[in-house]
């Protein structure tokens, strides 16, 4: 990978450049923000009313994590002009390809689940019945993809990403400490507890979800992008992490504020909404949930399209959004399917919404460390990348954030086995 490459956009600030950035401009905001769905704000508000400031630091890292694995398959899907799955299948074989589908898919299926869930918990604080909202939202995103264009899908996505905005909105009109809240960012704090650790896996895996990597990949090379104007792409990626975890940390730090400090418990980013009225008044109420509905409106469209997306190039099957039923049936069955069995499940009795939104978001990080080590295999193939291959610094975050999350990952097996048992391990390792 050429340094004079990647920084072409950053060298002067002129009206080509900028009008070129806004070119490429989308699948790198899209994707990290996206994944503020609501099952992300249903962890991050968990974190901030459970433990406070106290996994604030984690968002650092993990935001240099984010960077750096969007912008390898952005990088890949422009070099190669091909998606995630399908270099997948290309270079590991059909049954490697087979598994990563199998869990992807059961894992997205959960996380639309709980987009729906979202819809449903935001629209009845505003006093809509889950009966209606639910019906309605799976109609509207049906027929933006179905019936809409690359194009417009992306203008539309694009919009519902500035109305992330409520978090910071909502966090403001809270009475925040900063200085507390500078300082808890930049001191790593550890529990030796199985709740804490499977948060902490949670937090990760919300932010950086197994799907973002299939969707964002399969949407740069449907955009055409190339290597040529990649640099442009990569400033996309990197703004667009850069907004999504600031918006992660406002919905971790209004919940710490108003909810950890009055002992409140909630279960759902809903909960939090509606407990954030008497605290800090019915505006910063008010925002919370329409944040909540729009990131799960938005993610209702986007995670059941990068199901489709992922499938269907690991099967070699014509896929886009500027196809329709009759040249891509598998791309546009795949994504009415999900779509209709996520909201369904919600429309069912006795729906546990909590376990199926912040579950997800653990599996999410369970399953990532495979899919980033398949990932690096891919991206420092030369054959492949040519000159475009990882740097050290790159390789060196991504193999970084693989071991923690397998070392965390064992960690919460461990303890859910044995209760207790990581106590005793830290306990053991200070001697």
């Amino acid at each position: 990978m050429t340094v004079s490459t990647l920084a072409a956009p950053f060298r002067k600030l002129s009206g080509r450049n900028i009008l070129m950035f806004l070119a490429v401009l989308g699948p790198g905001i899209i994707t990290a923000n996206v994944d503020n769905d609501a099952g992300g704000i249903t962890t991050y508000s968990l974190a901030g009313a459970r433990y406070g400031y106290s996994l604030l630091w984690m968002l650092i890292p993990t935001t240099i994590s984010l960077v750096v694995v969007q912008e390898m398959c952005a990088r890949m899907g422009a070099v190669t002009g091909k998606g995630l799955s399908d270099l997948i299948r290309e270079s590991f074989g059909l049954r490697t390809t087979f598994y990563i589908m199998v869990a992807l898919f059961l894992t997205n299926l959960g996380n639309t689940i709980s987009e729906f869930a979202g819809i449903a918990a935001g629209m009845e604080i505003f006093g809509v019945s889950r009966f209606v909202s639910v019906p309605l939202a799976a109609l509207l995103v049906w027929l933006l993809i179905v019936k809409g264009s690359y194009r417009i899908v992306e203008r539309v996505f694009l919009v519902a990403c500035v109305i992330y905005l409520a978090y910071p909105l909502a966090a403001l009109t809270a009475d925040v400490p900063w200085l507390t809240v500078a300082k808890a960012s930049v001191t790593p704090t550890f529990r030796a507890d199985g709740g804490f650790v499977a948060m902490m896996i949670g937090v990760v895996g919300t932010t950086i979800a197994p799907w973002m990597q299939f969707y964002q990949q399969a949407a740069v090379v449907e955009k055409g992008i190339t290597a040529e104007k990649y640099g442009y792409t990569r400033l996309d990626v990197i703004v667009g992490c850069v907004f999504a975890v600031a918006v992660a940390l406002f919905i971790v730090v209004a919940c710490a504020a108003t909810l950890f400090q009055h002992g409140l418990s909630v279960d759902t980013a809903a909960d939090a909404a509606m407990a954030l009225k008497p605290l800090v008044g019915e505006h910063a109420s008010a925002l919370f949930a329409v944040g909540l509905i729009n990131a799960s409106l938005f993610a209702a469209g986007v995670l059941p399209l990068s199901t489709a997306y992922y499938i269907c190039e690991a099967m070699g099957w014509e896929l886009g959004i500027d196809k329709n039923f009759r040249k891509a049936p598998e791309f546009f069955w795949l994504f009415t399917i999900s779509v209709v069995v996520g909201a369904l499940t919600i429309l069912l009795p006795d729906i546990p919404l909590l376990a199926v939104m912040y579950v997800s978001q653990v599996i999410n990080g369970v399953v990532l460390p495979f899919v980033l080590i398949l990932m690096l295999l891919l991206v420092n193939n030369k054959r492949l990348m040519g000159e475009y291959v990882n740097g050290p610094a790159f390789n060196a975050v991504a193999w970084i954030t693989v071991a923690v999350l397998i070392l965390l990952t064992a960690l919460m097996t461990v303890d859910t086995i044995w209760p207790g048992s990581i106590g005793g391990l830290v306990s053991l390792v200070r001697g």
